[in-house]
């Protein structure tokens, strides 16, 4: 099946791709898997959305799916319908942080 993704600016930019990809998931369509077909696609992206080693989402990175904050559900819960039938894109955000200077 193909996974639509929406990549942040800078994710884009790193992959040299415009703001949506498409990846195609065998099997089971997970966050993990729909991570996996993404960093298999695009190798640059390995070790900037997870950490390369423990598959930890990085702190300023989230995941969205049909209005829905998927950044600390577990990777193998499956994606939505919608997302894994192609009528919706996963997003990934980059998360922006910060405070006010005084």
């Amino acid at each position: 099946m193909l996974i639509r993704i929406e990549l942040p600016f800078h994710l884009r930019t790193l992959a040299k791709t415009g703001s949506e990809v498409q990846v195609e998931v065998a099997g089971p369509a997970t966050l993990a898997a729909a991570l996996d077909a993404l960093e298999a696609r695009y190798p640059v992206l390995r070790g900037a959305i997870r950490d390369a080693i423990t598959q930890k989402r990085r702190a300023f990175v989230r995941f969205y799916a049909c209005e829905q904050d998927l950044s600390n559900d577990p990777q193998d819960t499956p994606l939505p319908a919608a997302i894994a039938e192609g009528r919706e894109a996963l997003l990934i955000i980059g998360a922006i942080a910060g405070g006010l200077k005084w």
